[in-house]
């Protein structure tokens, strides 16, 4: 979400869902759709039936590259050496959009003179292991088409090079005019249900609803800290979220943007809010045992399976003095629990969701909570009470409606009555607002034919090679993990789907023929597989949707949890692990 919302200003989809069918060209990189977003995998295949070229970038030979006109299999951990070839393509060839580059964006001729000094397609088919004369045809359709659209996920973020994996698809997408209209843009597939929803209400350490800035302004917070502040900037800033109510734009100084949003929220919460951000997951479970927290408090999350380096992450849990865990299931980090809250499923609760396409949709109440189980905010609110906070909502709808007073900008025009239907895509900042369906054709300060941010930034990025884990004697194969069609996330939910388990009952790592037959590994066999971090076992499968010296897994199965051998270190700009490249060995297990 850091590189696309800091070089348009927004980081979610920008294009929805039913604009794909009439896409001249796709571009999928870092996303297997046919497993994790079935739907987006169903229009993309319909629009391939209506004629549009699809591109497919992806180290494992996905379903969707078996109907591409290009299938591009790059080394893992190298996207942007691989993108920034396109790059030179298109510039070499004059293909950018002249008008639009001129007109909406700032930094091209800086980026120009960066990709054709240090990109020839040469040294990227050396780098990525992709052919020259592919990355030519890909760059000439994405470039030639009339509405191009990039559809990624995590395979592009997780990385510690991941927002700048993002930048080098932004570039591409802001050089050919693919922002603003129908069927194109940039386009991020959410990892899980409503996690677009968690994001836009703040479950984000450094920013409230409507990612309105918690902390202090650029370098003010530390500079307050060291009692150096800097003088006041002149430059005012006029938009929606500033006024209480949210009805008239209002003006503020640009470096006092954080200070008037906290006001705002500690008005309406009645308590003086702090400018200091919270922590990430990954700063919770620091590699320095003494920068461990003492207590936790989990909902919804199963870090014991989903966070890299697991035995690392079991030594901090196992450190606490006290942790909660609240969840619909007995998942493995609520057995550590000293306290677990039991949470409601989707269908025992009345609500909101909001989907990776931005749209806001009403979810209601089907069944009865089972047992003493209650809905999330009840359990919150009467926990906060306990505390001596006088929270006293009655309903979703309540709670909602303080949501759209607090982010006007997004939310202002979202009643209840008016998400009855389909719901709305934000921004939808008044209640004659009909909703955004394509971002960037207003600012957020309402300026047409602009950005969000106002003007689209390009960015130079290079390739990396030192920032993933590369093959050597000790280690020799790379560890990419990806996910599964019949089973989500940790199996909390599926693995009690008898179904399910018929369909797929166990982990089985994906292997190269050319790799089991050298490591003398049969279909039947158990493998040990082992890096720096632990070591597993786990059964095979022997095909060729992996090229030869790669691997791959789920996250799905605790007996078999891929996790315990992937990397923590982060991206420095958007902290998401490095999940998608660890270095490994493979032997037969005894």
């Amino acid at each position: 979400m850091v590189g696309l919302a800091t070089t348009t200003g927004s980081g979610a989809m920008t294009n929805p869902i039913s604009d794909i069918e009439d896409s001249q060209a796709i571009l999928v990189i870092g996303s297997n759709p046919s497993a994790n977003h079935p739907i987006v995998d169903y229009r993309i295949r319909r629009a391939v039936k209506n004629g549009a070229n699809l591109i497919v970038i992806d180290p494992r030979r996905i379903p969707l590259a078996d109907i591409a006109c290009v299938y591009l299999q790059p080394v893992p951990g190298t996207d942007v050496a691989l993108l920034n070839g396109m790059m030179a393509v298109i510039l070499q060839e004059g293909l950018w959009n002249k008008d639009f580059v001129a007109e909406r964006t700032n930094g091209f001729a800086a980026l120009q003179e960066f990709i054709l000094d240090r990109y020839s397609l040469e040294s990227v088919a050396m780098t990525t292991g992709v052919p020259a004369a592919d990355i030519a045809r890909a760059a000439r359709i994405y470039a030639g088409a009339a509405n191009a659209g990039i559809f990624y996920c995590m395979g592009v973020t997780q990385h510690t090079c991941g927002t700048e994996n993002v930048l080098a698809l932004t570039n591409l997408a802001l050089a050919t005019g693919n922002f603003g209209k129908p069927h194109a843009g940039m386009n991020p597939l959410r990892g899980q249900n409503n996690v677009q929803g968690a994001c836009d209400m703040g479950c984000l350490p450094h920013v409230l609803t409507g990612y309105q800035p918690l902390h202090s302004d650029g370098s003010t917070y530390w500079q307050r800290q060291s009692g150096k502040e800097k003088a006041k900037t002149t430059e005012m800033i006029t938009a929606l979220e500033f006024d209480f109510y949210g009805k008239t734009p209002q003006a503020v100084p640009a470096d006092q943007v954080s200070d008037h949003i906290r006001a705002k929220f500690s008005k309406a919460w009645g308590v003086e809010l702090s400018d200091i951000p919270g922590r990430t997951i990954n700063d919770m479970f620091h590699p320095n045992p003494s920068r461990w927290c003492k207590a936790l408090y989990i909902m919804g999350e199963n870090p014991l399976l989903t966070s890299p380096d697991l035995q690392h992450v079991g030594r901090a849990l196992e450190a606490l003095d006290f942790l909660v865990v609240q969840d619909i299931f007995l998942t493995e980090t609520a057995k550590l629990a000293d306290v677990v809250l039991p949470a409601v499923s989707f269908a025992e609760k009345e609500g909101t969701f909001i989907n990776t396409e931005r749209r806001v949709q009403r979810v209601r109440r089907a069944v009865q909570p089972a047992g003493q189980s209650k809905p999330d905010w009840e359990i919150i609110q009467v926990l906060a009470q306990k505390l001596g906070l006088p929270w006293k909502h009655q309903s979703p709808k309540e709670i909602w409606d303080e949501v759209r007073q607090l982010t006007p900008h997004y939310f202002g025009g979202m009643s209840y009555e008016r998400l009855e239907k389909q719901g709305l895509q934000w921004p939808c900042p008044t209640e004659e607002h009909p909703g955004t369906a394509i971002m960037h054709r207003r600012s957020w300060r309402g300026e047409e034919d602009k950005f969000a941010r106002g003007i689209g930034q390009f960015s130079t990025v290079d390739y990396r090679p030192l920032a993933t884990e590369k093959p050597d004697a000790k280690y020799p194969y790379i560890l990419t993990t990806a996910r599964k069609l019949y089973h989500y996330h940790t199996r909390s939910m599926t693995s009690r789907v008898a179904g399910l388990n018929q369909l797929l009952d166990a982990e089985r790592m994906q292997i190269n023929p050319k790799d089991a037959k050298k490591l003398g590994i049969g279909p039947q066999d158990t493998v040990r597989v082992a890096s720096a971090r632990g070591s597993i076992t786990t059964k095979v499968e022997i095909t060729n949707r992996v090229p030869v010296g790669v691997v791959s897994m789920s996250f799905h199965f605790a007996d078999a949890a891929s996790n315990i051998l992937t990397n923590p270190a982060v991206c420095s700009m958007s902290v998401a692990s490095e999940l998608k490249v660890s270095t490994v060995k493979i032997e037969k297990a005894e």
